[in-house]
Protein backbone atom coordinates (compact mmCIF):
# COMPACT_ATOMS: atom_id res chain seq x y z
CA UNK A 1 0.00 0.00 0.00
CA UNK A 2 1.53 3.28 -1.44
CA UNK A 3 1.35 6.52 0.87
CA UNK A 4 -1.00 8.12 -1.23
CA UNK A 5 -3.62 5.17 -0.12
CA UNK A 6 -2.83 5.73 3.27
CA UNK A 7 -3.65 9.28 3.19
CA UNK A 8 -7.03 8.47 1.78
CA UNK A 9 -7.81 6.41 4.15
CA UNK A 10 -7.18 8.65 7.02
CA UNK A 11 -8.61 11.84 5.44
CA UNK A 12 -11.47 9.31 5.42
CA UNK A 13 -12.09 8.03 8.85
CA UNK A 14 -11.54 11.52 9.83
CA UNK A 15 -13.85 12.69 7.85
CA UNK A 16 -15.92 9.62 9.35
CA UNK A 17 -15.01 10.57 12.98
CA UNK A 18 -15.94 14.92 12.20
CA UNK A 19 -19.63 13.29 10.93
CA UNK A 20 -20.18 11.56 13.93
CA UNK A 21 -19.30 14.42 16.04
CA UNK A 22 -21.52 16.48 14.37
CA UNK A 23 -24.58 14.46 14.72
CA UNK A 24 -23.93 13.05 18.17
CA UNK A 25 -22.31 16.14 20.19
CA UNK A 26 -25.24 18.03 22.08
CA UNK A 27 -26.55 20.93 21.47
CA UNK A 28 -26.25 23.99 23.36
CA UNK A 29 -30.34 23.90 23.77
CA UNK A 30 -29.45 20.71 25.51
CA UNK A 31 -26.99 22.04 27.36
CA UNK A 32 -29.34 24.77 28.93
CA UNK A 33 -31.83 21.84 29.77
CA UNK A 34 -29.79 19.96 31.34
CA UNK A 35 -28.18 22.95 33.34
CA UNK A 36 -31.86 23.81 34.17
CA UNK A 37 -33.40 20.58 35.32
CA UNK A 38 -29.83 20.74 37.41
CA UNK A 39 -31.00 23.75 38.79
CA UNK A 40 -34.60 22.48 39.83
CA UNK A 41 -33.45 19.62 40.85
CA UNK A 42 -31.27 21.36 43.22
CA UNK A 43 -33.62 23.80 44.24
CA UNK A 44 -36.81 20.61 44.52
CA UNK A 45 -34.20 19.29 47.58
CA UNK A 46 -33.79 22.19 48.94
CA UNK A 47 -37.57 22.90 49.09
CA UNK A 48 -38.33 19.57 50.33
CA UNK A 49 -35.62 20.01 53.16
CA UNK A 50 -37.22 23.28 53.61
CA UNK A 51 -40.88 21.45 53.41
CA UNK A 52 -40.15 18.74 56.06
CA UNK A 53 -38.21 21.64 58.32
CA UNK A 54 -41.49 23.84 57.83
CA UNK A 55 -43.95 20.90 59.03
CA UNK A 56 -41.72 19.58 62.02
CA UNK A 57 -41.73 23.23 63.40
CA UNK A 58 -45.59 23.32 62.62
CA UNK A 59 -46.23 19.63 64.54
CA UNK A 60 -44.27 21.18 67.56
CA UNK A 61 -45.91 24.22 67.34
CA UNK A 62 -49.31 22.25 67.74
CA UNK A 63 -47.88 20.48 70.12
CA UNK A 64 -47.15 23.10 72.34
CA UNK A 65 -50.59 24.88 72.04
CA UNK A 66 -52.05 21.58 72.88
CA UNK A 67 -49.66 21.11 76.19
CA UNK A 68 -50.79 24.86 76.76
CA UNK A 69 -54.74 24.21 76.15
CA UNK A 70 -54.18 21.26 78.56
CA UNK A 71 -52.55 23.26 81.04
CA UNK A 72 -55.06 25.92 80.93
CA UNK A 73 -57.99 23.26 81.25
CA UNK A 74 -56.53 21.65 84.46
CA UNK A 75 -55.45 24.78 86.23
CA UNK A 76 -59.81 25.93 85.51
CA UNK A 77 -60.34 22.44 87.04
CA UNK A 78 -58.02 23.20 90.13
CA UNK A 79 -59.95 26.50 90.42
CA UNK A 80 -63.17 25.08 90.14
CA UNK A 81 -62.47 22.55 93.50
CA UNK A 82 -60.97 25.04 95.56
CA UNK A 83 -64.66 26.63 95.03
CA UNK A 84 -66.71 23.47 95.96
CA UNK A 85 -69.01 25.39 97.98
CA UNK A 86 -71.21 27.09 95.47
CA UNK A 87 -73.20 30.26 96.47
CA UNK A 88 -77.23 29.40 97.16
CA UNK A 89 -77.50 31.52 93.59
CA UNK A 90 -75.52 29.20 91.45
CA UNK A 91 -77.16 26.28 93.57
CA UNK A 92 -80.68 27.68 92.35
CA UNK A 93 -79.14 28.08 88.56
CA UNK A 94 -77.99 24.03 88.76
CA UNK A 95 -81.48 23.12 89.93
CA UNK A 96 -82.95 25.94 87.41
CA UNK A 97 -85.85 26.85 89.45
CA UNK A 98 -87.45 29.98 88.50
CA UNK A 99 -86.76 31.81 92.18
CA UNK A 100 -84.81 34.30 93.64
CA UNK A 101 -82.38 34.40 96.77
CA UNK A 102 -84.74 36.36 98.57
CA UNK A 103 -87.89 34.23 97.51
CA UNK A 104 -86.20 31.21 98.70
CA UNK A 105 -85.44 32.67 102.35
CA UNK A 106 -89.10 33.33 102.87
CA UNK A 107 -89.82 30.08 101.62
CA UNK A 108 -87.53 28.38 104.28
CA UNK A 109 -89.24 30.86 107.24
CA UNK A 110 -92.51 29.47 106.10
CA UNK A 111 -91.72 25.96 106.16
CA UNK A 112 -89.71 26.86 109.37
CA UNK A 113 -92.63 28.13 111.26
CA UNK A 114 -95.06 25.83 109.61
CA UNK A 115 -92.62 22.75 111.66
CA UNK A 116 -92.65 24.91 114.70
CA UNK A 117 -96.86 24.96 114.57
CA UNK A 118 -96.73 21.30 114.35
CA UNK A 119 -94.32 20.23 117.11
CA UNK A 120 -96.68 22.87 119.46
CA UNK A 121 -100.01 21.16 118.15
CA UNK A 122 -98.78 17.74 118.80
CA UNK A 123 -97.30 18.80 122.75
CA UNK A 124 -93.45 18.34 121.97
CA UNK A 125 -90.61 19.55 124.66
CA UNK A 126 -89.10 22.64 123.88
CA UNK A 127 -86.06 21.29 122.38
CA UNK A 128 -87.98 18.95 119.67
CA UNK A 129 -89.99 21.72 118.64
CA UNK A 130 -86.52 23.88 118.24
CA UNK A 131 -84.86 20.88 116.04
CA UNK A 132 -88.43 20.42 114.27
CA UNK A 133 -87.64 24.35 113.58
CA UNK A 134 -83.89 23.78 112.39
CA UNK A 135 -84.95 21.04 110.16
CA UNK A 136 -87.49 23.08 108.88
CA UNK A 137 -85.73 26.13 107.72
CA UNK A 138 -82.24 24.94 106.96
CA UNK A 139 -82.67 20.92 106.05
CA UNK A 140 -85.79 20.62 103.83
CA UNK A 141 -85.56 23.54 101.73
CA UNK A 142 -81.81 22.73 101.11
CA UNK A 143 -82.88 18.83 100.51
CA UNK A 144 -85.30 20.09 97.72
CA UNK A 145 -82.85 21.92 95.94
CA UNK A 146 -80.44 19.48 95.65
CA UNK A 147 -82.98 16.95 95.59
CA UNK A 148 -84.27 18.46 92.00
CA UNK A 149 -80.30 19.30 90.89
CA UNK A 150 -79.62 15.62 90.83
CA UNK A 151 -82.87 14.08 88.91
CA UNK A 152 -82.24 17.27 86.25
CA UNK A 153 -78.62 16.38 86.05
CA UNK A 154 -79.32 12.51 85.64
CA UNK A 155 -81.28 13.65 82.77
CA UNK A 156 -78.84 15.34 81.64
CA UNK A 157 -76.70 12.83 81.63
CA UNK A 158 -79.23 10.33 79.78
CA UNK A 159 -79.04 12.66 76.28
CA UNK A 160 -75.89 14.15 76.78
CA UNK A 161 -74.37 11.57 74.46
CA UNK A 162 -77.48 11.72 71.95
CA UNK A 163 -76.62 15.37 71.89
CA UNK A 164 -72.95 14.75 70.94
CA UNK A 165 -74.27 12.66 68.10
CA UNK A 166 -75.92 15.50 66.74
CA UNK A 167 -72.82 17.62 66.90
CA UNK A 168 -70.72 14.65 64.89
CA UNK A 169 -72.89 13.91 62.29
CA UNK A 170 -73.55 17.39 61.48
CA UNK A 171 -69.83 18.01 61.28
CA UNK A 172 -69.99 15.46 59.15
CA UNK A 173 -72.13 17.08 56.62
CA UNK A 174 -70.37 20.09 56.40
CA UNK A 175 -71.86 22.10 58.96
CA UNK A 176 -70.53 24.38 61.44
CA UNK A 177 -70.11 23.63 64.96
CA UNK A 178 -72.48 26.89 65.94
CA UNK A 179 -75.06 25.45 63.82
CA UNK A 180 -74.70 22.05 65.12
CA UNK A 181 -75.52 23.45 68.84
CA UNK A 182 -78.49 25.39 67.41
CA UNK A 183 -79.80 22.59 66.58
CA UNK A 184 -79.66 20.52 69.74
CA UNK A 185 -81.24 23.91 71.60
CA UNK A 186 -83.76 24.33 69.23
CA UNK A 187 -84.73 20.39 69.04
CA UNK A 188 -82.67 18.18 72.02
CA UNK A 189 -85.16 17.50 75.29
CA UNK A 190 -85.12 19.05 78.21
CA UNK A 191 -82.51 19.76 80.29
CA UNK A 192 -80.04 19.48 77.62
CA UNK A 193 -81.98 21.95 75.15
CA UNK A 194 -81.97 24.73 78.06
CA UNK A 195 -78.44 24.29 78.56
CA UNK A 196 -77.60 24.38 75.24
CA UNK A 197 -79.41 27.08 74.63
CA UNK A 198 -78.16 29.36 76.67
CA UNK A 199 -74.51 28.39 75.39
CA UNK A 200 -75.77 29.60 72.06
CA UNK A 201 -77.24 32.58 73.48
CA UNK A 202 -73.56 33.16 75.04
CA UNK A 203 -71.48 33.02 72.13
CA UNK A 204 -74.12 35.05 70.26
CA UNK A 205 -73.40 38.28 72.76
CA UNK A 206 -69.92 38.19 72.55
CA UNK A 207 -68.80 35.31 74.78
CA UNK A 208 -66.04 33.25 73.44
CA UNK A 209 -66.49 29.22 73.02
CA UNK A 210 -64.31 28.73 75.85
CA UNK A 211 -66.51 31.55 78.40
CA UNK A 212 -69.48 29.86 77.49
CA UNK A 213 -68.19 26.51 77.75
CA UNK A 214 -66.99 27.34 81.23
CA UNK A 215 -70.60 28.69 82.39
CA UNK A 216 -72.06 25.85 80.97
CA UNK A 217 -69.79 23.56 83.18
CA UNK A 218 -70.65 25.41 86.24
CA UNK A 219 -74.36 25.20 85.89
CA UNK A 220 -73.91 21.71 85.05
CA UNK A 221 -71.13 20.62 87.23
CA UNK A 222 -70.62 16.88 85.85
CA UNK A 223 -67.59 15.09 84.57
CA UNK A 224 -69.23 14.44 81.06
CA UNK A 225 -69.68 18.33 80.60
CA UNK A 226 -65.83 18.69 81.49
CA UNK A 227 -64.87 16.19 79.03
CA UNK A 228 -66.65 17.64 76.22
CA UNK A 229 -65.42 21.54 77.17
CA UNK A 230 -61.97 20.09 77.19
CA UNK A 231 -62.27 18.30 73.44
CA UNK A 232 -64.22 21.51 71.63
CA UNK A 233 -61.31 23.64 73.25
CA UNK A 234 -58.23 21.92 72.25
CA UNK A 235 -59.64 21.87 68.79
CA UNK A 236 -59.90 25.18 68.35
CA UNK A 237 -56.78 25.94 70.20
CA UNK A 238 -54.86 23.21 68.08
CA UNK A 239 -57.26 22.12 65.38
CA UNK A 240 -57.75 18.50 64.27
CA UNK A 241 -60.78 16.21 63.30
CA UNK A 242 -63.36 17.37 65.80
CA UNK A 243 -66.10 14.56 64.44
CA UNK A 244 -63.67 11.78 65.13
CA UNK A 245 -62.77 13.35 68.88
CA UNK A 246 -66.59 13.81 69.44
CA UNK A 247 -67.41 10.45 68.74
CA UNK A 248 -64.74 8.88 70.84
CA UNK A 249 -66.11 10.89 73.47
CA UNK A 250 -69.63 9.79 72.80
CA UNK A 251 -68.46 6.23 72.90
CA UNK A 252 -66.56 6.65 76.20
CA UNK A 253 -70.09 8.59 77.81
CA UNK A 254 -71.94 5.54 77.07
CA UNK A 255 -69.65 3.05 78.38
CA UNK A 256 -69.23 4.84 81.48
CA UNK A 257 -73.27 4.84 81.90
CA UNK A 258 -73.04 1.44 81.11
CA UNK A 259 -70.85 1.24 84.15
CA UNK A 260 -72.85 2.95 85.80
CA UNK A 261 -75.73 0.42 85.19
CA UNK A 262 -73.76 -2.80 86.23
CA UNK A 263 -72.77 -0.96 89.55
CA UNK A 264 -76.44 0.16 90.61
CA UNK A 265 -77.27 -3.71 89.47
CA UNK A 266 -74.47 -5.33 91.85
CA UNK A 267 -75.58 -2.67 94.84
CA UNK A 268 -78.81 -3.06 94.48
CA UNK A 269 -78.66 -6.11 97.16
CA UNK A 270 -76.44 -4.30 99.45
CA UNK A 271 -79.13 -1.24 99.25
CA UNK A 272 -82.66 -3.72 100.08
CA UNK A 273 -80.46 -4.75 102.81
CA UNK A 274 -80.11 -1.17 104.03
CA UNK A 275 -83.56 -0.67 103.45
CA UNK A 276 -85.10 -3.49 105.65
CA UNK A 277 -82.33 -2.93 108.45
CA UNK A 278 -82.90 0.48 108.31
CA UNK A 279 -86.53 -0.21 108.75
CA UNK A 280 -86.54 -2.67 111.44
CA UNK A 281 -86.56 -0.14 114.79
CA UNK A 282 -89.81 1.06 113.13
CA UNK A 283 -91.50 -1.73 112.81
CA UNK A 284 -90.68 -3.43 115.89
CA UNK A 285 -91.17 0.36 118.08
CA UNK A 286 -94.73 0.01 116.30
CA UNK A 287 -95.00 -3.79 117.35
CA UNK A 288 -94.32 -2.88 120.42
CA UNK A 289 -96.71 0.20 121.21
CA UNK A 290 -99.44 -2.23 120.54
CA UNK A 291 -98.73 -4.93 122.03
CA UNK A 292 -97.78 -2.81 125.64
CA UNK A 293 -99.03 0.71 124.51
CA UNK A 294 -96.94 2.11 128.07
CA UNK A 295 -93.73 0.35 128.04
CA UNK A 296 -91.92 2.86 125.34
CA UNK A 297 -93.71 6.07 126.88
CA UNK A 298 -90.78 6.85 129.31
CA UNK A 299 -88.70 7.38 126.05
CA UNK A 300 -90.69 10.12 124.90
CA UNK A 301 -92.19 11.72 127.98
CA UNK A 302 -88.84 11.60 130.59
CA UNK A 303 -85.76 13.80 129.45
CA UNK A 304 -83.72 10.90 129.86
CA UNK A 305 -85.68 8.75 127.53
CA UNK A 306 -85.64 11.77 125.07
CA UNK A 307 -82.03 11.87 125.00
CA UNK A 308 -81.89 8.13 124.19
CA UNK A 309 -83.62 8.93 121.19
CA UNK A 310 -81.73 11.59 119.99
CA UNK A 311 -78.79 9.14 119.94
CA UNK A 312 -80.32 6.52 118.78
CA UNK A 313 -80.89 8.82 115.43
CA UNK A 314 -78.01 10.43 115.06
CA UNK A 315 -75.90 7.06 115.29
CA UNK A 316 -78.92 5.06 112.67
CA UNK A 317 -78.53 8.59 110.66
CA UNK A 318 -74.71 7.62 110.78
CA UNK A 319 -74.90 4.45 109.86
CA UNK A 320 -77.42 4.97 106.84
CA UNK A 321 -74.59 8.01 105.11
CA UNK A 322 -71.64 5.65 105.89
CA UNK A 323 -73.16 2.62 103.27
CA UNK A 324 -74.70 4.73 100.81
CA UNK A 325 -71.24 6.22 100.60
CA UNK A 326 -69.85 2.58 100.06
CA UNK A 327 -72.47 1.76 97.88
CA UNK A 328 -71.68 4.87 95.56
CA UNK A 329 -68.59 4.05 93.14
CA UNK A 330 -67.71 6.84 90.89
CA UNK A 331 -66.97 5.97 87.58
Amino acid sequence: MDQQTILVIGLGVLSFAALAFVLLAPSEKDRANKRLSSIDSGRGGRAAKVGGATADASQKERRKKLNQALANVEDKAKENKKKKRRSLRDRLDQAALPISEKQFYITSLIVCLIFIMIGLITGQKPLIIGLMGLVGGLGAPNWFVGHYTKRRQKKFEEEFSNAIDVIVRGVKSGLPVNECLKIIANEAPKPVNEEFYLLTEGIRIGLSLEQALQRMYDRMPLQEVNFFMIVLVIQQKTGGNLAEALSNLSTVLRQRKQMVGKVQALSAEAKASAMIIGALPFLVMGAVRLSAPDYLTPLFVTKTGNFILLGAGMWMGTGIMVMKKMMQIKV
